[in-house]
């Protein structure tokens, strides 16, 4: 059995997908930042039968939890101080996320303007849709 040490203060992600720990490091620039990351890739779950986890030695404020929810809003963010789980954030699908998908309607003023930022807003929460704030393009699930 693989053992990773317990971490004094950051934030534990849980529940990851198998496979999509890689994603999230990448979404939230961990690479980054000047801290110590913990990737575990196929961990053993009831839950889910295989997850990933991310441990991050770092201050919670350096999370940006609106990317993390739009990636997959069923991760549990657990917040480490003192080498203790003080908390448990819950994700909900964000209202709006910026400059983390891009729109890819050759019409979308983002493709005529580029220093605009790439802004989709929750259109449907049930079936977890997105649209541009410009143009109304849907945005397609490529990143989920």
């Amino acid at each position: 059995m693989l053992n990773v040490g317990k971490i004094e203060e950051g934030f534990v992600l849980d529940h990851i997908k198998a496979g999509k720990s890689l994603d999230i490091y990448d979404h939230l620039q961990l690479d980054k930042l000047d801290c110590t990351v913990a990737i575990i890739k196929n961990a053993r779950s009831n839950k889910m039968g295989k997850k990933d986890i991310l441990k991050v030695e770092c201050d919670l404020n350096m999370l940006d939890l609106d990317v993390l929810a739009f990636i997959d809003h069923n991760i549990t963010v657990n917040v480490i101080k003192n080498g203790e789980i003080v908390e448990k954030k819950e994700l909900a699908l964000p209202m709006q996320i910026k400059n983390v998908i891009r729109c890819h309607n050759p019409r979308c003023i983002t493709s005529i303007e580029q220093e605009l930022p790439h802004i989709f807003c929750l259109a449907d929460a049930e079936k977890e849709i997105y649209r541009c704030k410009y143009c109304e393009e849907k945005y397609s699930s490529a990143l989920k």
